[in-house]
This record gives C-alpha cells, sequence and structure tokens, in this order.
C-alpha cells in the first residue's frame, strides 16, 4: 500500500503571529510540524501497521512543502513511523495561496507513482482554510472524504465516519481516495528512541518546481487567485468590566449582558 501524508512546517501557536515583507506573508521563524497532521499520519500508520508495515512493502510518504526549514516537519514525521519523506522547496513558492499550494502538492504527488490513499488532517493551524484537501483530490481526479473522525479500510474501499453537531453519517469511497481526518480520529503516536535513530536512514528526496514541471508563475503570489491586500496589529486588550456585589450584582451582570445583546 502506498499512502501519501501531508505535513506542514506551522508557527507555534505558543507564540504570537506576525506577517513579513511586502506581501504580508506570514513568519515562519519559529514553527513546528502541525498539530493537526500528526493524526494524518497516524490513520496511515494504522493502516499500513495492520497490513504488515514497511516490512510487507507498505509505504508511508511524509510530504511537505515550504522554505529548507519545513524540512523539520518531514524529519519528525520520520521518527514518528514514516517510511519516506519528499519536500518541495523553491524561492518561488513564497506567497503561495491554496490554490497554489494545492498545484504543487498534487504534481509532487504524481512523482510517487500510483498513490492508493492521500491523507491529510482537517486543516492547517496557520491558514486554517481546511480548502486544500477537496482541491488536491479534484487536481488529482480522486474520491474524497473530509472531516473523517474515524478510518477504514477493507480491501480497496475506505469506509469513514463524519460526525455533525446532532448527527453521524458513514461514508466510503473506492481507493485510490484522499480523506481528510479530524482530531478526534484517534491518538497519535510520539517518537521513541528507536525511531528517532532510524529516521536518520530514512530517504528524503528534496524536488523544486522545474522537477515538477511547473514554472514560477504557476505559484507564488503571481499564480495565487488571493493575497493579503492590508493587515494590522490585533488591538491590546481592554480592562473588562468589574461588577461590585452590593446586593444587586445580578441585575448589573443582566443589564450588562443585554447591553452586549448576548442575552
Amino acid at each position: 500500500m502506498n499512502i501519501v501524508v501531508l505535513v506542514k512546517y506551522v508557527p507555534d501557536a505558543q507564540f504570537d503571529r506576525h506577517l513579513t515583507g511586502d506581501a504580508r506573508t506570514l513568519d515562519r521563524s519559529e514553527s513546528i510540524l502541525s498539530e493537526l497532521d500528526e493524526y494524518a499520519l497516524e490513520a496511515a500508520l494504522a493502516l499500513t501497521d495492520a497490513r504488515g508495515g514497511a516490512k510487507a512493502g507498505n509505504v508511508v510518504t511524509a510530504l511537505t512543502l515550504g522554505p529548507a526549514s519545513a524540512a523539520a516537519a518531514v524529519k519528525k514525521s520520520l521518527q514518528i513511523g514514516a517510511t519516506q519523506g519528499l519536500h518541495v522547496t523553491d524561492d518561488a513558492l513564497a506567497g503561495s495561496d491554496a490554490s497554489a499550494t494545492s498545484l504543487a502538492l498534487a504534481a509532487a504527488i504524481k512523482t510517487l507513482g500510483p498513490v492508493d490513499l492521500v491523507i491529510t488532517g482537517m486543516a492547517s493551524t496557520d491558514g486554517e482554510t481546511s480548502i486544500i484537501p477537496a482541491q488536491l483530490a479534484a487536481r488529482l481526479g480522486l474520491a474524497q472524504i473530509t472531516f473523517a473522525s474515524s478510518l477504514e479500510l477493507d480491501g480497496t474501499t475506505v469506509s469513514a465516519r463524519r460526525d455533525g453537531d446532532d448527527f453521524s453519517e458513514e461514508i466510503q469511497a473506492t481507493l485510490p481516495a484522499l480523506v481528510s481526518v479530524t482530531d478526534q480520529a484517534n491518538d497519535p503516536r510520539y517518537p521513541n528512541f528507536k525511531g528517532i535513530l532510524a529516521a536518520k536512514k530514512k530517504k528524503v528526496t528534496t524536488v523544486s518546481l522545474a522537477d515538477l514541471g511547473l514554472a514560477a508563475s504557476d505559484v507564488g503570489l503571481a499564480g495565487s487567485l488571493t493575497r493579503v491586500t492590508a493587515a494590522a496589529e490585533r488591538p491590546a486588550r481592554t480592562a473588562g468590566t468589574i461588577i461590585t456585589d452590593s446586593g444587586d450584582a445580578g441585575i448589573q451582570l443582566v443589564d450588562f449582558l443585554a447591553a452586549q445583546k448576548l442575552i
């Protein structure tokens, strides 16, 4: 089985986010593997483990797109258990929106030969658009199941459960397919000492736009359908309203909530 997992190098949520440069792109100097992508990686590893793992010929490729520093996302994925890595990096990719990004990712996936399953997280924790999976499935001509909270594979049929606010639905698709999983899909494993050592021997392939048959004008700001035209720092948080209880605190609270149109 050949599975591709998208992994992204995103700004660490512990720090404030900042835009940089005239193009107002996200500063990624303090970044980590997206937490939501760990659920996608775990889903892929669980499926291949049940089928004998790498020894039985199953391959899990961790695919990322970004600058040289984004290789850290692939490195951690290999430590967790991915078989190999693929890193798409090119200066022309800077400023790519979701459309341009999905174009480059689709071209990269095509270089991996016949792929049975593409698994992604439900969203990236930086852009949070959740549209890359659908765009990628369309570009690759794959059946898609998004926001899966469980994932099973029986022969060539992939089954998933999607949970709504007050309902759940079961969805099936025939391989090859693309599935995005939520943070309810599983409990991601952590790198262990054995995995960290093994990762040093695993192959990571780096490719450029030229390797994928794409031009600089296809991606980046030139190939994007959207761009940030203006941005401002978030206003500092103002002091809250303090209610002193003199016997009418409840009334004051209700009046405050009503004034804010919260009740």
